[in-house]
């Protein structure tokens, strides 16, 4: 089962339509992709919290197990690669280590926010909140990889632009 959930995400990775002439916004894109995974499938963070407990116990029986991530850590490879050139990514990044803080923090968010809204005392659920998180996660990938940093707004989706969630 957690095989196949594995499968499904590495599958519709690779259909993400990106645009390597732009890696701003196909970063951005995969960084959303990421996150709204989570979001949208609650049982695939209860599997990798379950796995987890047991220690990887599991996935590592798996042939492919390897490769599972391998889509969306070669797209981001891809995109870091592909810019050499304009020099909007730091020169020096893995895309391995992206793509962890990447996935950490949509799954982290995911995982607690049941805990994390009684121990802050607001609920994570909430639109307002959750558009927050994803605002703040794009600019945090952002502002890691970029050289410079301080660009990020031009880069903001619309739909989160300040005032809007």
């Amino acid at each position: 089962m957690l095989e196949g959930v594995y499968q499904q995400m590495d599958e519709a990775e690779s259909k993400l339509q990106l645009d390597l002439t732009q890696p701003v916004p196909s970063l951005l894109t995969v960084v959303r992709y990421v996150r709204n995974h989570s979001r949208a499938h609650p049982d695939f963070v209860r599997l990798l919290n379950i796995e987890n407990l047991h220690k990887g116990k599991h996935i590592s029986k798996f042939p492919e197990s390897q490769c599972l991530s391998s889509n969306a850590v070669s797209v981001i490879g891809s995109l870091l690669s592909s810019d050499a050139r304009s020099g909007l990514f730091r020169a020096n990044l893995k895309a391995r280590d992206v793509y962890v803080m990447i996935a950490a923090m949509g799954y982290f968010y995911e995982s607690n926010r049941y805990t994390l809204s009684a121990f802050l005392g607001e609920p994570l659920e909430r639109p307002e909140a959750s558009a927050a998180s994803e605002r703040f996660m794009l600019e945090a990938v952002y502002r890691m990889v970029a050289t410079r940093p301080d660009d990020f707004a031009k880069h903001l989706p619309a739909d989160l632009a300040l005032g809007k969630g």
